[in-house]
Order: C-alpha cells, then structure tokens, then sequence
C-alpha cells in the first residue's frame, strides 16, 4: 500500500477534524483569548480545552504565551494555505468525474430513449 507522508497537512487535518477545534479558530479568529475564556465558552473543563489547544499548537494553528498565570492563545502565522491548496486540487478532481459520469447518465438515458 502506497503512503503518502504530508506531516503538516496530516497535523492540520487531524487538529481540524474536531467540531471544537474548529471553533477554538473560529474564536481565535475574532481576536486572542486566554484559555481561561474559550474553556468558560466551549463549557469545558481547563484541562480539557489546553488538550485541544496542544492540538492546534503542535499543527502550527494556534500559538500561546504564558504572561503570569494566564496563557493567551491565537491564531498562528503559518495559516491553511498549503491545505486550501490540497483542497481545492481535489475539488476539481471530484468535479471532473462528476461531470463525465453526468455525460455517461445522459448519454445512457438518450440511447434509452431511441428504443
């Protein structure tokens, strides 16, 4: 079985396949917060939200500072260009086959049609 090895793209599409996650960016988005608030916001524990944010930071999504007891998280530098990238390369793909299946059903109903 061949294997394709993207570790950044791997990190990013793992950290980013958590409804949570992907909020926390969303959050993050709109401006820095501590991990204080976005556990308060996403109703979960502190040790539960620094888990999702270890998550983030290790795939570059998400960096931190430590400023007294409060760690503040944001938005990393590396941002999602290299998978938008990948995403849209496979959007076309898909979009490809689906229009030549499209031709075969029509051509298939044609033919079924002159009978």
């Amino acid at each position: 079985m061949v294997q394709y090895l993207n570790p950044p793209l791997d990190l990013s599409f793992a950290a980013l396949s958590d409804a949570t996650r992907r909020g926390i960016i969303d959050q993050l988005g709109r401006g820095d917060a501590s991990i204080t608030s976005l556990a308060d916001q996403f109703q979960m524990t502190l040790t539960g939200m620094k888990k999702h944010v270890q998550v983030l930071e290790r795939a570059g999504l998400v960096v931190t500072q430590k400023v007294g007891r409060v760690r503040t998280c944001k938005l990393g530098k590396r941002g999602l260009k290299a998978e938008a990238e990948w995403i849209e390369a496979h959007r076309k793909l898909f979009e490809a086959r689906f229009e030549a299946l499209d031709e075969i059903i029509s051509e298939m109903k044609r033919e079924g049609s002159d009978d």
